[in-house]
């Protein structure tokens, strides 16, 4: 799994002109599925987006969790995220899972990080043309995949 995490001070995603998720101080996390990917994988990188210190504390340092701020999280599937742009210039997503791995995974995930925060999140539409908006705050952005921990 691979996940693109950005600290915001808001964030939504519309699908069809209709607002589907809204938040506001949190994270908007794009997560992507690939082939390989397991419920391993998403408890992983749950705990990780969970516990990823990037939020200010009183003196400024970025110290302080989603979970020690009572933050908010706005989740969006995105295969796009397992793009190999190795050969030519068309993006091919062969790593990318199909849908019926995808899907079971991406709700699993949803349940996971929703445990791990202690509240419910955000969430777009699997599969979905959806416009998602953000004012990333920092700017902060941090790219984690649970095949290359670090």
């Amino acid at each position: 799994m691979r996940a693109v995490i950005q600290r915001v001070s808001e964030a939504s995603v519309k699908i069809e002109g209709i607002l589907k998720g809204k938040i506001n101080t949190g994270l908007m996390v794009l997560l992507g599925i690939e082939e390989a990917d397991t419920a391993e994988d998403s408890e992983w990188l749950c705990g990780k987006i969970c516990r990823l210190r990037i939020f200010g504390d009183e003196n400024g340092v970025m110290n302080l969790s989603v979970q020690e701020i009572k933050g908010e999280v706005l989740l969006i599937s995105q295969f796009t995220l397992h793009a190999s742009t190795k050969k030519g210039n068309r993006p091919s997503y062969i790593k990318a899972a199909r849908p019926e791995v995808a899907i079971p995974l991406y709700e699993v995930f949803i349940k996971q990080l929703e445990k791990e925060l202690g509240n419910p999140i955000q969430t777009g539409e699997f599969g979905a043309d959806m416009k998602v908006s953000l004012v990333n705050d920092g700017p902060v952005t941090i790219i984690i995949d649970s095949k290359a921990k670090e």
